[in-house]
């Protein structure tokens, strides 16, 4: 059996962005190295047939970035965006599945932001910025860069390119609107476009819009306001009138579960009203898959399983299609809709593309992993418990290979999952930030709650941590560690903590609570929620969840009585503290309050900072650092006993 080391974590291959053809008859999708090796990364288009009549074939060299693949209508030829040209600037390029070579479609300075082929094959439709002034360029040569607040914003415009003649043109009316998703109705009528007031993450002024453009004249109609964080516009007709879906946060938000949205798109006029087509729903949706001939079809985050629902026209609800172990994303469904294609992960088996009827079991086209067969993991059990008010609750136990409950009691390490909004499906629990199998391959055992506040259960399961994080979902982790130890599974002298971005600031909210923890890791966690408002890219939807700005009045404010900060004096438990250096999403000054704060009580802790970093760790050295240290963390304070072949 292999061993399983760092290396083995992170030199391997996972698929991305699959999309299927027109016709149904094959999938295409990036697959790229975890572990970026150098300042740009590289990624590379694969094609499998979705009957697996044959095997997957690479049909980019992989040498620079090609990524979002898009089909032409006539399923012939794929789109992509690639940066071979120049490193770091996505341009449109094209190949023809026969092997021939790809063509370069655009040269745009700016860059492509996105694309999407049009039907009739003659036009694309492009979204991306204005190319830079020569005085911008002068200006930025000279470091005369002042930057003024609203001046000088890349808007990602909207544009057609002419395949015949090479030229852009700009779509006018819609103004200083910056551009972020794109779809066209089934019968090749006009586009539904997904625009921003600006492309800053600026909530304060935070607006979604949705408009109807004809790609022929550039006419733009504008339907209104999209709900909180709307996404994947979705076309569908019913008894001769248009309609589009989208996904978006239940009202009133910020924080809650995602739901499905649709109104009627009349042919004149003012657009109907946006209503929820998910209401009472107890599973949440993920992903919407427009069918050229029909209702959509959508994923479902359901429990520790995930489900295919198609919308029934008649009744304007959702019905299951298939139910299937783990996780799926990334749903994508031919013309017809009698074929679909995803990214499936189970228990044992790292995530690939699946394809098949959408009633049917999907099968799996892609390998990216054959290495990982070759290692005895930790076994992997589904639990399910209550909290102390009674609300069901799931997740997952990971033992250490060929270990049993009977084996027990084992050091326990907790990892909190990120979001709120997330959850942990029951899939392969193998990753570069702190994993379940990194984990119990080095003898602990593992425990990967579901607490409320995240998705698969729900709206009001994801809202009750509206204004309360840190609070019920608190007791939520610790009634499944209590009854770990009680059923002989967890040593209670043995506990450990850890998690990333949301599951960080549950680790730190935990070692100010409690003094049972021996050790704890922080990754990319949130210690202030009034400093995160000020300087997070959430802005301040982050008061959703911490309950208050602090520009409210004089203190004390909600949002204190909920940072861990406020209780660093309690602390007791030795911390790892890991984060990116260039993090927008929780800045690195969240790590250095909570380092000085330990630092003043004298807590036994440990500051790791990595440079050219965001919220992910994505260069490849890091990430094995990142492993290495973690398991060390966990096995100077818990003293795990060695597995054999763990090292």
């Amino acid at each position: 059996m292999s061993k399983v080391t760092p290396q083995l974590v992170v030199d391997g291959a996972v698929p991305l962005h699959p999309v299927i053809s027109p016709d149904g008859r094959r999938v295409a999708c990036t697959v790229t190295a975890i572990g970026r090796a150098r300042t740009h990364p590289s990624s590379a288009i694969w094609v499998a047939a979705t009957d697996g009549s044959s095997p997957p074939r690479r049909l980019t060299p992989g040498t620079a970035k090609d990524f979002i693949p898009r089909w032409a209508p006539d399923s012939r030829s794929l789109f992509f965006g690639s940066d071979r040209i120049e490193r770091g600037t996505t341009q449109i390029h094209r190949i023809p599945l026969d092997g021939g070579a790809a063509e370069e479609l655009t040269t745009w300075r700016s860059g492509v932001f996105d694309f999407l082929p049009l039907a009739g094959g003659r036009s694309v439709a492009v979204v991306a910025a204005d190319e830079p002034t020569e005085e911008t360029e002068r200006r930025k040569a000279e470091r005369d860069d002042a930057k003024v607040w609203g001046e000088g914003v890349p808007y990602g415009r909207l544009r057609l390119l002419d395949l015949s003649t090479g030229r852009l043109r700009v779509v006018d009316g819609l103004g200083d609107r910056h551009v972020v998703e794109l779809a066209q109705r089934p019968d090749g009528g006009p586009l539904a476009v997904l625009s921003w007031a600006t492309p800053e993450l600026d909530p304060v002024s935070f607006r979604c819009r949705l408009h109807v453009v004809d790609p022929e004249n550039g006419k733009v109609r504008d339907l209104g306001e999209a709900a909180l964080e709307a996404s994947a516009p979705t076309w569908w007709n019913a008894g001769g009138e248009w309609h589009l879906s989208y996904l978006a946060t239940t009202p009133p938000g910020p924080v809650g579960g995602r739901a499905v949205f649709d109104l009627t798109v009349p042919e004149t006029g003012a657009a109907a009203e946006h209503r929820i087509l998910t209401s009472g729903m107890t599973v949440c949706p993920t992903g919407l898959a427009q069918v050229a001939s029909g209702p959509p079809l959508a994923l479902f985050a359901d429990g520790l399983d995930t489900a295919i629902y198609r919308l029934d026209p008649e009744t304007r609800r959702f019905e299951r299609t298939s139910r299937r172990a783990g996780f799926a994303a990334s749903l994508t469904v031919s013309d017809s809709g009698e074929v679909v294609a995803a990214l499936a992960s189970t228990s044992y088996e790292p995530m690939n593309v699946h394809a098949g009827p959408p009633a049917d079991r999907l099968a799996r086209l892609t390998d990216t992993r054959p290495e990982l067969r070759a290692v005895r993991w930790g076994t992997q059990e589904r639990l399910a418990y209550q909290a102390p008010d009674g609300l069901d609750l799931d997740g997952l136990l990971i033992l250490p290979p060929g270990r049993s409950r009977h084996d027990g009691p084992f050091p326990l390490v907790t990892l909190v999952h990120g979001g709120p909004y997330g959850r942990y499906a029951d899939q392969f629990a193998l990753g570069v930030i702190p994993s379940g199998q990194w984990l119990a391959t080095a003898g602990y055992a593992v425990f990967l709650p579901n607490p409320r506040g995240g998705e698969g259960h729900g709206p009001a399961f994801a809202a009750s941590v509206a204004g309360a994080v840190g609070m019920d979902e608190w007791t939520d982790i610790v009634s499944g560690i209590d009854l770990l130890i009680a059923d002989g599974i967890a040593d209670p002298d043995r506990l450990g903590i850890g998690g990333w971005s949301h599951g960080g600031f549950m680790t730190a909210w935990a070692v100010g609570q409690t003094s049972r923890f021996k050790a704890a890791v922080m990754g990319a966690g949130i210690c202030d929620w009034g400093m995160l408002v000020a300087t997070g890219e959430g802005g301040t939807l982050e008061a959703g969840l911490g309950g208050s700005c602090g520009w409210e009045g004089s203190g004390p404010h909600r949002h204190d009585e909920l940072s861990p900060i406020s209780y660093a004096s309690r602390i007791r438990t030795p911390v790892l503290i890991l984060h990116g250096e260039d993090d927008t999403n929780v800045p690195i000054g969240q790590a250095t309050y909570f380092h000085r704060a330990l630092r003043r009580f004298g807590v036994e802790h440990e500051f790791v900072v990595y440079p050219r970093e965001g919220h992910a760790i994505q260069e490849r050295h890091h990430q094995i650092d990142l492993l290495r240290r973690t398991r060390a963390w966990f096995d100077r304070w818990l003293a795990a006993p060695l597995v054999e072949g763990a090292r």
